[in-house]
């Protein structure tokens, strides 16, 4: 673990100005003169190698609580300021207690973090401090919603409570994770790195996925929280924040849809834009950056919030990869944790093929979105909009894996693969024998097995429906599914393939 000395003065600038506390910050995040404070007083048990030269009242740690929009938050905070805000046993015995008070009122959890880790002096006593708090991440998971918020260094031990939350939010210039900086690093395995390509929006944005948004300056930190807050219910027990009914909830789509969604299925086009045309307002976009082939995020119909997944034909076709799985898994997983449908639209063309698809896990990866869906018993509803090939219809939250809706447009495809693979494989010889006949074949196997019609009638799809109608469809189905209650055992797991 990094000890906040150990971050060399180019990251400690990193930090906000003393003239700009934590205690400043938390007063822009909360609503007016609603923040507060306790445990201000408490200060390490113990002062140990020159401590003694500072002020460590608080210990490193802001903790308290307040109301965000009118509702109660609680909220614990590093204190750059004491000795780069590194994890003390006091200040995570304050840390827990706040947790404690959060879970037992059953209310949401913030997390600001700019800290250099457990703190080096006290030892096995922050260790044992960081693992209290550890505990409390992964005890209250999927029990009252817990957002990480990154604005400074995060080092060490101080890195790991907010991989355990359900968000993170990185500030672009000032934020930082990584298990240990640059020099040590190289004094153990010899490599070169700088503070960014070890911990900046770079890597956890757009490649490990560790953070799901990034925010140009702590301010717009706080607008993503407050964001995400307002899709959200204050615990598990809870329904998702309700808005004011929107007149247009039950308005057709009056749009020329052949602009938006080519008929051909090898034709590319923007999803986001599909679904910003279906939903009250914007998507607000989970790991925007990352696994770009799929869309996850949170979105309105008729005032009621919904989690949304999408195959996005923008990037690699929208077909599946490993990171793509693990995304959506991640994400339909917190929806069913704190009771938000699920509305997915389907344009896929497989699970990615070949060597390195493979050696990344795509089997194993895939089987967790499946699980993911399988496991999820919130209400689910799915659309159709182009082609649904192969095993990734079925996991994209088809009618076998127990979806309560499942509707199609009249321009989708079923197949086990796309028409023009399984006419080569099917026809073979005839197209061998008269390579001209291969328009013809392709024509007739897509009228026999691709058309919807086909899925209508066997019962796998409920309706074709016609895309002005989509929004108006989703918006009932959702009305109709309000009081869905699917029973399970509370203390039953299965073992998911992670």
């Amino acid at each position: 673990c990094a000890a906040s000395y150990l971050i060399p003065r180019a990251v400690a600038g990193r930090m906000p100005p003393r003239s700009s506390t934590i205690r400043n910050s938390l007063a822009r995040l909360f609503d007016r003169d609603t923040f507060t404070e306790i445990d201000s007083r408490v200060t390490p048990r113990t002062i140990e190698f020159n401590m003694d030269r500072y002020d460590l009242t608080g210990d490193g740690m802001v903790v308290g609580f307040g109301e965000i929009d009118g509702r109660t938050v609680y909220c614990y905070a590093s204190d750059a300021s004491q000795l780069g805000g590194s994890i003390g046993e006091m200040g995570a015995m304050k840390v827990a207690k706040i947790m404690d008070l959060a879970y037992r009122n059953g209310k949401p959890l913030i997390s600001i973090w700019n800290s250099g880790g457990a703190r080096i002096q006290e030892g096995i006593r922050a260790l044992e401090g960081c693992g209290r708090i550890f505990r409390r991440n992964i005890r209250f998971s999927g029990v009252i919603p817990q957002i990480s918020l990154i604005i400074g260094a995060c080092a060490g031990a101080a890195s790991y409570s907010p991989a355990l939350t359900d968000f993170v939010i990185q500030e672009r210039h000032s934020g930082l994770l990584f298990i240990t900086g640059p020099k040590v690093v190289k004094a153990s395995i010899g490599q070169d790195a700088t503070f960014e390509s070890l911990g900046g929006v770079g890597v956890h944005a757009k490649q490990s996925g560790l953070t799901h948004f990034i925010a140009e300056d702590e301010e717009h930190a706080f607008t993503q929280a407050r964001a995400l807050l307002s899709h959200i219910p204050d615990n598990s027990r809870q329904k998702p924040p309700q808005r004011s009914q929107v007149a247009a909830a039950r308005r057709s789509l009056e749009f020329d849809i052949a602009t938006l969604v080519p008929e051909s299925a090898n034709k590319a086009y923007d999803m986001v834009k599909l679904v910003n045309h279906l939903t009250d307002e914007p998507i607000l976009q989970v790991h925007e950056k990352w696994a770009q082939n799929i869309i996850v995020g949170f979105a309105r119909f008729n005032g009621h919030s919904v989690g949304i997944v999408a195959n996005q034909p923008r990037v690699m076709a929208g077909a599946i990869d490993s990171a793509a799985a693990l995304k959506a898994s991640r994400f339909i997983r917190f929806c069913d944790c704190f009771n938000l449908p699920i509305v997915v639209l389907v344009d896929v063309p497989g699970f990615l093929p070949g060597e390195m698809s493979e050696k990344e896990g795509i089997i194993r990866n895939g089987a967790k979105l499946l699980y993911a869906f399988c496991e999820a018993t919130v209400p689910r509803i799915s659309v159709a909009i182009r082609k649904a090939y192969g095993g990734a219809h079925i996991v994209m939250n088809s009618n076998n894996i127990l979806s309560d809706f499942n509707f199609a447009w009249p321009t989708s495809e079923f197949a086990v693969m796309g028409p023009e693979g399984a006419v080569d494989i099917l026809y073979r010889r005839d197209i061998e024998a008269d390579p001209g006949r291969r328009p013809e074949l392709l024509s007739e196997y897509r009228a026999r097995y691709t058309n919807p019609e086909e899925a209508a009638r066997m019962g796998f799809v409920d309706q074709i429906i016609e895309p002005r109608d989509t929004r108006r469809i989703i918006s009932d189905c959702l009305k109709l599914l309000r009081d869905k209650d699917e029973m399970r055992s509370r203390h039953h797991h299965g073992n998911m393939p992670l």
